[in-house]
Parts: C-alpha cells; sequence; structure tokens
C-alpha cells in the first residue's frame, strides 16, 4: 500500500477521467501528488478527495502547450517537496474533424497540446531528476495512431504516433542521467467524454474487445504504476497497450 511513500509525482491532466484516476491511485500509494490542469475548480475537487482519503498533494493551474506553465510546474513541486521522482503526462485533447474539413488551426491546436506538450512537460522535469541522478516519466499516449486508425481525428492520430518517436529517442538520450520514459497505449477507457459519446457507440466498442468490458481510468492506472515504480527499472522506450485485446482481432465479427 505504500509503494510510493514519500516519492513526488506529476500528473497532468489531472482534473477528470484518466489523470483523476492515475492521481488517486498514486496517492492512496503514498505519494505525494501534484495535480496539473487547466481547469482549477475540478483540480480542487480531486485534491479534496485525495485529502479526505488521507493522502497528500496540491494543485498547479496550467496549460501543457505553455513552456512557462511547464516550468513553473516543476518549481512548484521543488519548492514545496523538493524534488520530482515521477511525472504522469496525461494531459491531450480530442476534437473531432475530417481531414477534408479539418482547418490548419484544428489542426496546430491538436498537435501543440499532445505533442508539444509532451515535448515541455518532460523537458521541464529533466533538469531536476538529472540533478538527483533518477527519474520515470510515463506518457499516456493511445492505441490511435500507434496501432490502429480513427476515422475523424487525423489530428490526433498523427501527435500520438509523434509520441512513440518521441519517447524511444528521448529514452536513449535521458537514459545516462538514469532515467526511464515509457508510455501507455489505452485503449477504450470509460471516462466523462466517453460516456457522453452514448450508448450505441459503446456497444459498437464492447464487440470489438474480447474481454467484454470498457477499460477504467484505473485500469491505466496500475499500468502507469507499474511502468513508475523500482519494478520497471530496466524498461524504458517502451509501451504497453492497455486495451482489453481491442488491437489483437483479426476481426471484429470473430466470436470471443
Amino acid at each position: 500500500m505504500n509503494r510510493f511513500n514519500e516519492k513526488v509525482v506529476i500528473v497532468t491532466g489531472a482534473s477528470r477521467g484518466i489523470g483523476r484516476g492515475i492521481a488517486q491511485l498514486f496517492a492512496g500509494e503514498g505519494a505525494k501528488v501534484v495535480l496539473v490542469g487547466r481547469d482549477k475548480v475540478q483540480l480542487k475537487a480531486v485534491n479534496e478527495a485525495i485529502q479526505k482519503s488521507g493522502g497528500e498533494g496540491f494543485i498547479v493551474q496550467g496549460d501543457v502547450s505553455r513552456s512557462e506553465d511547464m516550468e513553473r510546474m516543476v518549481q512548484e513541486a521543488i519548492r514545496s517537496y523538493g524534488r520530482v521522482d515521477i511525472l504522469c503526462h496525461n494531459a491531450g485533447i480530442y476534437p473531432h474533424a475530417r481531414l477534408e474539413n479539418m482547418s490548419l488551426q484544428e489542426w496546430e491546436k491538436v498537435i501543440q497540446v499532445n505533442l508539444t506538450g509532451t515535448f515541455l512537460a518532460v523537458k521541464a522535469c529533466i533538469p531536476t531528476m538529472k540533478a538527483q541522478g533518477s527519474g520515470k516519466i510515463v506518457i499516456i499516449s493511445s492505441i490511435s495512431g500507434p496501432q490502429t486508425a480513427l476515422p475523424g481525428y487525423s489530428h490526433y492520430t498523427a501527435s500520438k504516433g509523434g509520441v512513440t518517436g518521441f519517447i524511444r529517442t528521448a529514452a536513449v538520450e535521458l537514459a545516462k542521467y538514469n532515467i526511464n520514459i515509457n508510455a501507455i497505449e489505452p485503449g477504450n477507457i470509460m471516462t466523462e467524454s466517453f460516456d457522453a459519446i452514448g450508448a450505441e457507440h459503446v456497444n459498437n466498442m464492447l464487440r470489438a474487445i474480447p474481454l467484454g468490458r470498457i477499460g477504467t481510468p484505473e485500469d491505466v492506472g496500475y499500468a502507469v504504476m507499474f511502468l513508475a515504480s523500482k519494478e520497471s527499472n530496466y524498461i524504458t522506450g517502451q509501451s504497453i497497450i492497455v486495451d482489453g485485446g481491442q488491437t489483437l482481432p483479426e476481426t471484429h465479427y470473430a466470436e470471443y
């Protein structure tokens, strides 16, 4: 229950969904959690829930696509706790737009948040992790892009495909500092946004998942905690798919 006792963990996109689930799991394992996001009200609610459960943390309102916000995020973590042991970069957006109708502004916004934001969050953490001589970085990517296609989301899939290439090169560069960087590629996860899509879409997705259920934020969170723990010390530059087997079938009409 205390695998991360006294560890300092930054979780971006922590105000809801997967990020909230990850933050709560880390807090339950003894970590001091820095909750980062744009929605201050929701961040406060998550932090209050963590504190009521006996956890510890604080919030930083910020935008991952702004370098100054990411630098301030790390500075506040160091000011409060003196170090940053783990970065879980979860923040991202996925607006729908068909390629033929997508504007340049729509494309650039998704790339700026999802891919450039990954670069900025990781870069901000490197100096303190380098000085410590250790660090674990876990990026929340997606099966969409690295593994599958998702019509209406070419900007999103491009950004997540970019994350795959980014972590591989970053792993090589950061290895000499004893910093591990890996990714999680979730499939369909039941969050507020996914639930809002509607029952018909959920049922269609269920047909494609051999395990027969939509994933939960905790399913992703447990994989994150593995990559953030000492059990993964010899793993870097890799991605773990957490999708209930969705990417495995040759056809989604197969009987499971």
